[in-house]
């Protein structure tokens, strides 16, 4: 499968459900300046996009959803692609910590209720260039 950059800092990520194959243009997040605002401060986020996070390496990872002003489904996703846990709608403005089920390298944000109505699951899998098969 070819995954391929989009301009603007955006990249492609694809999902792979049983439903079938979801792609998605995804900003990253990969320094601790760019994971601390995340998704801050935004209005809405269209359906086929999102922010993917990279830590690097699998670890503990939490979120809060301080100074988010919509829904969230938050994707826990080890370094190999597959989703370990989904957290479906977080709250916007809750400081509750949001915290993976285990060590992960990657989260990826998408809106609010999306991987339902995807039909995404833990063990659905995700590629994208930084993901190491």
């Amino acid at each position: 499968m070819l995954v391929t950059a989009c301009s603007g800092g955006q990249e492609r990520l694809v999902l792979h459900t049983r439903k079938g194959d979801v792609p998605l243009t995804v900003e990253i997040a990969d320094t601790d300046q760019s994971r601390a605002k995340g998704l801050m401060f935004r209005q809405s986020i269209d359906d086929d996009k999102g922010m993917l996070f990279d830590f690097q390496q699998e670890r503990q990872v939490s979120f809060w959803m301080r100074n988010t002003f919509i829904p969230l489904d938050m994707i826990f996703i080890a370094a190999d692609g597959t989703i370990r846990n989904i957290h479906a709608n977080a709250r916007p403005q809750d400081p509750t910590s949001i915290p993976s089920d285990g060590p992960v390298r990657f989260v990826l944000e998408i809106g609010g209720g999306r991987a339902a109505e995807l039909g995404l699951k833990a063990g659905d899998t995700i590629s994208h260039p930084r993901v190491e098969k």
